[in-house]
């Protein structure tokens, strides 16, 4: 076999690598914040590695490997530095297709969580990665992180081993579709309220950074902080999946927020319907994040997709897409009902399995398909 070379992020060509995710800055090393961000590449030889540092506390990193498209192999990741091999003995004049791609979510809740790309060792050449003429952007809670994805259905640790974006409705539908894709997704969160009634735990506050959802010094250094740049990535489709958290809240206890010392509480009537006052707060906040969104991404298709875990604020999302559309008379937006998970489709931590999410996917993948004039 012939002797590896070291090749730096910085010094592969643009056309000869493809980067996965939201993008800040900085590109030696590279900073992947979401699941499902990551990089890939086509190179010949018959051997790669790639190099890799993580920083970590609670969570540890977890990554997962695709060659020429099937999916190879997932592994956690402790703190440190990381040489990683991701093929040998491989055809040196064939051409192989790698995707390596973070399975972990960002972290908002871990200041230390992060992960670098520093470069490949191999014994071939890179190669032009083909470009993707679909974009897609996802944006939702527990399930776009695919929490609960992997694991047996008794399994009810909070840990990052069961969550992924492998096996994850989000990356099934651009794969489906050919397309490249954004995730931004935090377990928790809502498009108003976060499950427990934290206020502070909803997408739209932090959707304009670049990973908002990545906090602490180091994670800013590396420009998780830094203003967004939409115009460098311009969706074709918005995929929004918001909305459970928000519904979860109003069964929760009541929530202090240490910021301002206030409590926070989303309210049942007496005879358990929803306060009115409380459902207009989610009508309100869905009709700003599309303003948001459109503001962003005017041409692209928004589609807000839900009920992959009940469909209880079907209703309230779709009355401020409503409000939305008579204020705006924007009419490339939708609502898309998702399919229920089922007890024969639920993953651990009473989340969607792979089954669940390869039902979401279906569906969705057929609705843009015809939506988009997509073959």
């Amino acid at each position: 076999m012939s002797e590896l070379r070291y090749v730096e992020i910085k010094d592969i060509p643009a056309e000869n690598i493809h980067i996965l995710g939201r993008m800040g800055k900085q590109r030696q090393p590279l900073p992947i914040f979401f699941n499902g961000g990551g990089v890939e590449v086509v190179v010949t030889g018959s051997e790669l590695w790639i190099e890799l540092e993580t920083e970590s506390d609670f969570q540890e990193m977890w990554v997962a490997v695709e060659i020429n498209g099937a999916f190879i192999a997932r592994q956690m990741l402790l703190p440190g530095e990381h040489s990683i091999c991701l093929f040998r003995s491989m055809d040196p004049a064939a051409s192989k297709r790698v995707r390596i791609y973070r399975e972990l979510q960002a972290m908002n809740d871990d200041e230390v969580v992060n992960l670098l790309v520093k470069g490949f060792k191999l014994n071939g050449e890179f190669k032009s990665v083909p470009k993707y003429e679909r974009k897609l952007e996802f944006i939702g809670d527990s399930i776009t992180s695919g929490e609960g994805s992997y694991g047996a259905f008794e399994d009810v640790d909070w840990i990052a081993m069961y969550m992924s974006a492998s096996v994850n409705y989000a990356t099934m539908t651009a794969k489906a579709l050919s397309a490249d894709y954004h995730l931004i997704s935090q377990g928790g969160w809502g498009v108003f309220v976060g499950w427990d009634n934290d206020v502070r735990h909803n997408l739209p506050s932090v959707y304009e950074k670049v990973c908002g959802l990545a906090n602490g010094d180091r994670n800013k250094a590396l420009g998780a902080a830094d203003e967004y740049d939409f115009d460098s990535w311009q969706p074709d489709a918005i995929i929004v999946n918001l909305g459970t958290n928000d519904a979860t809240s109003f069964d929760q206890a009541e929530f202090v927020n240490p910021d301002d010392g206030k409590t926070y509480k989303m309210r049942r009537n007496p005879d358990g319907s929803r306060n009115r006052e409380d459902e207009l707060k989610i009508v309100g906040a869905v009709e700003n994040f599309l303003t948001m969104l459109r503001k962003h991404s005017p041409k692209a298709h928004i589609v807000w997709c839900y009920g992959m875990l009940g469909c209880d604020l079907n209703l309230v999302i779709t009355e401020g897409m409503n409000r939305y559309k008579e204020k705006t008379n924007d009419q490339n937006i939708a609502f898309f009902q998702l399919p229920n998970t089922k007890m024969d489709t639920y993953g651990s931590h009473m989340h969607p399995g792979r089954k669940s999410h390869e039902n979401a996917s279906k569906e969705l993948v057929d609705y843009l398909k015809t939506k988009l004039n997509w073959e």
